[in-house]
């Protein structure tokens, strides 16, 4: 076993004295662990596809656990397999509790409100004036065409086009003309379609 009084030299020295070294803490053997196993926990990191400041605290994470755990590795030689399963391991965890939540003071009031706000009733409320004025300057024919078309009790093509006196075949080339019609009409007013 290493002094904590000498210097770690990294040349030729084993994963057992590397690890020993680091355990009693002397300076230069954690920045070697680093060295030889950073490569090792980039490879593992990378088939997570984790964003770049995630991967950084997985590494962090791991080497964490080494210093809490570097007394209790028996087998030194497998220390490349162990830092391999804890990076997996914190990489899944990480995933699994999704990545970085920020804290917010009001998590409901940060969601945003489904029901339309002032400004969108305000434009509905235009949208479906302007629309009424152009269905208004349709002819009576066309505006119970468009009537029965776009009601919510949707009726049969063959009801529609006897109750209009018109033939089936002619509802929608009629509907199609209605409709630039009202586009049309709509443009006009200021109201883009």
């Amino acid at each position: 076993m290493m002094q904590t009084s000498q210097q770690f030299t990294p040349s030729g020295s084993d994963t057992t004295d590397l690890l020993a070294a680091a355990a009693a803490g002397v300076p230069g053997a954690w920045s070697e662990l680093v060295r030889r196993y950073t490569p090792l926990l980039r490879s593992r990191i990378s088939g997570f596809r984790l964003q770049e400041a995630d991967a950084f605290d997985v590494a962090q994470a791991t080497w964490l656990r080494l210093a809490e755990n570097v007394h209790r590795i028996h087998t030194p030689q497998h220390l490349g397999g162990w830092l391999a399963t804890v990076v997996s391991r914190e990489c899944i965890r990480l995933l699994r509790h999704g990545s970085r939540s920020l804290p917010v003071e009001e998590p409901l009031a940060a969601a945003a409100d489904p029901a339309p706000g002032p400004e969108d009733r305000v434009v509905d409320d235009e949208v479906r004036a302007a629309l009424r004025t152009a269905l208004e300057a349709l002819s009576p024919r066309r505006r119970a065409l468009m009537d029965a078309l776009f009601t919510d009790d949707r009726r049969p093509y063959t009801e529609i086009a006897h109750d209009l006196g018109m033939a089936v075949g002619s509802l929608g080339p009629t509907r199609a003309r209605t409709l630039r019609e009202l586009r049309a009409l709509l443009e006009h007013s200021g109201m883009t379609a």
